[in-house]
């Protein structure tokens, strides 16, 4: 019997049982991430343009006042990212309080290209004035706890200011700033995979005399610079830190995260039966006479490297690199530029046409199994029409997807502010990059990977050498899993008759839409 064709969609019974498993898996998703507030008060509030966020287990006894903890994160980071330490020390009987740097998360305000002490000061200040004046939390008692940016921040603010009972430094960029001996009550925490520059500030602060009774930093295995706030590790040593405590409660720093991922398999398995509905299934005729022959494995993969290492040098000088979008301006300019310089390679470096002979005829036994594949799809207005359709609900579908595991489960994606005329520059730039993927993909999905395979190491390259905002390396891995999840999107809406540009479209939606809302605005 022969091999099923790649190019093959689903049989329906495949088709419906991954919408049953798409419809479980987003019920379960929802389900734990409401049941991770179980417990716990949450209340939204703004001091001074500053959104901020309180988050308590249940109300004190009258007349109880109870520590209060601000908890600032890093770069590019939200408050939303660190909600797992606010519910920990919350459910250890602590009040959290979470709030957004400037450009980050909800704050719109801009923070400035220089990332200015003062500016970041005055967030915190904002934040433990706010926590101070609240009637159910001892003023006496109040704890930093901040990560990377944050975490400078913090340790800094707590040096002048002597009032702050304890402090936590997560992965701690640098100890420069640290005069010795101060702050005494500093707990720092790092991730065993960290790039080494983080272990050694932390060596340096304990150096100094930085942490209570010259305690080493607490190294936490096998995590790094993001997977360290999830850690539990990192959650049960802050929370044996805090000035005092009335609860008892394990940390479960990893229940939003987990309702995140059923959301990201729902709509992964999801994109089957809506692309089996939307889409005409793909016809099985012989290749187009004259058609040119796709480019030779490694004619593509010097066209790709060619064209990102043009990209990374030209995305330095470009435009787009003033946009106020920290790192997210020039990732913009190096997909855009590699786009175009792809596209014109497919368009006009030389090779040989494809013979284009017409395929032998299949026998009736052949005939009868590829002709459920076939459908005739008429080239009129009401194809045009479904075409539409189904790229405004796939388009839409995409932004779903990403955004709102990401909001819900990690990190704030809702654009706020300048991030909504940035994110319609962002997805353009995408799209350019992935149309020229699919051009020269030629709806193979090895080649679509050797495209992506070669423009990730350029992309890391250049921040290597400092072409690129040394912070691109953070985010790499998250740029990886982006690329990847629409490679086997991809790979999926080529089994129907869905045009390239439709795959681009898609893909900039779920590459672009993270880049324009969680980079910082500066």
């Amino acid at each position: 019997m022969p091999a099923p064709s790649p190019h093959r969609p689903p049989s329906t019974r495949t088709t419906v049982l991954l919408a049953v498993l798409a419809a479980v898996a987003a019920a379960l998703g929802t389900l734990v991430l409401v049941r991770a507030d179980d417990g716990l008060t949450v209340r939204q509030v703004t001091v001074g343009g500053v959104p901020m966020t309180e988050v308590r287990a249940g109300a004190p006894p009258p007349g109880v006042r109870r520590p209060g903890v601000v908890i600032a994160h890093g770069f590019a980071g939200s408050a939303r990212l660190m909600r797992p330490i606010a519910d920990t020390v919350a459910r250890r009987g602590a009040v959290a309080l979470l709030f957004d740097f400037a450009g980050h998360g909800a704050n719109p305000a801009r923070l400035g290209a220089d990332m200015s002490s003062a500016r970041l000061a005055a967030d915190v200040d904002a934040a433990v004035i706010h926590v101070r004046s609240l009637s159910d939390v001892d003023p006496n008692q109040i704890m930093l706890v901040g990560h990377s940016m944050g975490a400078g921040a913090v340790t800094r603010y707590a040096v002048d200011h002597p009032e702050i009972a304890r402090t936590v430094a997560i992965s701690l960029p640098s100890a420069g700033e640290l005069p010795p001996g101060r702050p005494a009550e500093l707990l720092l925490i790092v991730g065993g995979a960290e790039f080494p520059v983080f272990r050694r500030a932390a060596d340096d602060a304990v150096g100094r005399g930085a942490a209570v009774s010259r305690r080493p930093a607490v190294v936490v295995p096998g995590v790094e610079h993001i997977s360290v706030l999830f850690a539990p590790r990192t959650h049960q040593e802050i929370a044996d830190w805090l000035p005092s405590t009335d609860g008892t409660a394990a940390p479960r720093p990893l229940v939003r995260l987990a309702g995140a991922a059923l959301l990201v398999l729902a709509f992964g398995v999801g994109v089957v039966p809506l692309a089996a509905l939307l889409l005409p299934r793909r016809g099985a005729g012989p290749e187009r006479p004259g058609r040119r022959a796709p480019l030779g494995g490694l004619t593509l993969f010097g066209l790709t490297t060619s064209a990102a290492g043009a990209g990374a040098v030209a995305a330095a000088v470009l435009r787009t690199n003033r946009l106020p979008l920290a790192v997210g301006g020039y990732v913009a300019g190096f997909l855009l530029v590699t786009g175009l310089l792809v596209a014109a390679g497919h368009r006009w470096l030389p090779r040989p046409p494809s013979p284009g002979a017409p395929a032998p005829a299949p026998t009736a036994v052949e005939a009868g199994r590829r002709a459920p594949d076939r459908v005739a799809v008429a080239a009129g207005p009401s194809a045009r029409a479904r075409a539409v359709v189904a790229a405004l609900a796939l388009t839409g579908y995409a932004v779903l997807a990403v955004a709102l595991p990401i909001h819900l489960g990690l990190t704030s994606a809702r654009p706020v502010g300048a991030r909504w005329w940035l994110l319609p520059l962002v997805l353009g730039a995408c799209l350019l990059y992935l149309l020229g993927v699919e051009l020269v993909a030629d709806g193979r999905t090895w080649r679509h990977l050797l495209v992506v395979g070669v423009t990730v190491p350029v992309l890391t390259m250049a921040a290597l050498v400092g072409v690129a905002p040394g912070f691109v390396l953070l985010v790499v891995p998250l740029f990886v899993l982006l690329l990847g999840w629409h490679a086997i999107w991809a790979a999926v809406l080529r089994r129907y008759a869905a045009p390239r540009w439709l795959l681009a479209v898609v893909g900039a939606a779920i590459v672009g839409w993270p880049i324009a809302t969680t980079l910082p605005l500066n």
